[in-house]
């Protein structure tokens, strides 16, 4: 498009405008196939000024084909010809997939538009915008917060909610079933509750929920992708209501598993709940690290060192931060009031991790599998409260569950 219109027309055609006698054609047109009536322009000149209001005549007609298209044709479509990718900064499109050093087989693909929350569904303060404004600068950051029974009682009801969320969620996954699809259930099961889902549009995450297939390990962004037999998918799922928030997050399997992934899925399931075993009043954060490195390295499984456990309740993350790898310099000790989360990721291959260009996609750094399993905890007088706790309606999933 920026090489000008250089195709000759006929004289009889009118400069799209200012009316003189045209000769020249934009050459996008040509390869649209336009009517020849809507591209002709006089000079160059012509062409540079209308430029910025003639290039919609493109996209209509690429949007009224790919509205009239299979979804599959679809895909392939918006993989060619641009996709929406979006940024931690807030940029919502690149021309084509980027040029990356992909550690497994996974790619990105299309992402839908973003799903709208009504009105009155009360919202964090980033809903709009995409900017938090009173986490990052919140004394909580650096102060574990001690919650009052009334907070309590709050994250107890938001939590039961995320629970419920993120079990229709599990209801949905099968082969053929995208992630896109299941963020759309994560989402209207949230709203239907009353709630809004915390991770859109947080820093401008752009959907409900986090969908992390095979080698990803956190924060993969839904999109069209089918799910396929064989894979593993995480779901994690919170959610905002009645000014507090609710995290858990599960890894199930899709269709037939290889016994490699079973093995990995069960190993961070157990990883989990050694930690939380520990968890009540006196025992130093720390602990929580060393727990969970020695199941998964007697497992033959390492453990990533970049995300960790964190604090929660009105803010979405504050502290304290909980690191799940043996040896880590966690301050503090736990006291009963506090919420915070435990959240193992557990990778088949080594620890290292690497981001997507999308700057939200953690991937494993050799595109072998990664697990996750988390919960939302609440400290105790005499020991711990799992306010994410599987319910008797929960799905039954894991058979490792089974009497």
């Amino acid at each position: 498009m920026d090489g000008g219109s250089n195709a000759p027309v006929e004289s009889t055609l009118s400069c799209a405008r200012c009316g003189k006698p045209a000769n020249l054609q934009c050459p996008k047109c040509v390869e649209l196939r336009l009517p020849r009536e809507s591209a002709a322009f006089c000079t160059q000149d012509c062409f540079k000024e209308s430029w910025s209001s003639h290039k919609s005549v493109h996209l209509k007609l690429k949007l009224s084909r790919l509205a009239a298209s299979t979804p599959d044709e679809q895909i392939s479509a918006a993989l060619s010809n641009g996709w929406l990718y979006c940024l931690k900064k807030g940029q919502t499109r690149t021309s084509k997939l980027p040029h990356f050093d992909w550690t497994g087989t996974l790619r990105p693909y299309p992402i839908s538009s973003r799903r709208v929350v009504p009105a009155s569904v009360e919202k964090p303060d980033w809903a709009i915008d995409g900017t938090p404004k009173i986490e990052p600068t919140s004394d909580l950051q650096n102060v574990v917060e001690i919650k009052t029974a009334e907070q309590i009682e709050r994250m107890r009801e938001t939590c039961r909610i995320a629970r419920e969320v993120l079990d229709a969620a599990a209801r949905v996954i099968q082969p053929g079933v995208t992630t896109d699809e299941i963020d759309d259930v994560v989402h209207e099961a949230t709203i239907a509750a009353g709630g809004y889902p915390s991770p859109l549009n947080y820093y401008f995450f752009p959907k409900s929920c986090c969908t992390s297939v095979n080698e990803v390990i956190c924060h993969g962004i839904p999109d069209a992708r089918k799910l396929e037999d064989g894979d593993i998918v995480n779901v994690d799922v919170t959610v905002y209501y009645k000014g507090v928030h609710g995290d858990l997050n599960e890894t199930y399997f899709v269709g037939n598993v290889d016994e490699a992934s079973k093995h990995l899925v069960q190993c961070t399931y157990e990883c989990l709940a050694k930690a939380i075993s520990i968890v009540k009043p006196g025992v130093r954060f720390r602990e929580v690290g060393e727990v969970i490195n020695r199941h998964a390295s007697m497992s033959g499984l390492s453990v990533v060192k970049s995300y960790c456990g964190h604090g929660i309740g009105e803010l979405f993350h504050c502290a304290p931060n909980i690191p799940h790898y043996g040896r880590n310099k966690a301050v503090g000790v736990m006291k009963a009031g506090q919420t915070f989360t435990i959240e193992p990721m557990i990778n088949a291959g080594v620890w290292r991790d690497r981001s997507w260009p999308d700057g939200w996609t953690a991937v494993t750094a050799d595109g072998k599998r990664s697990a996750q399993f988390e919960h939302t905890l609440l400290v105790t007088e005499t020991g711990v409260e799992v306010l994410t706790a599987r319910l008797p309606t929960s799905p039954n999933v894991y058979p490792w569950l089974n009497p």
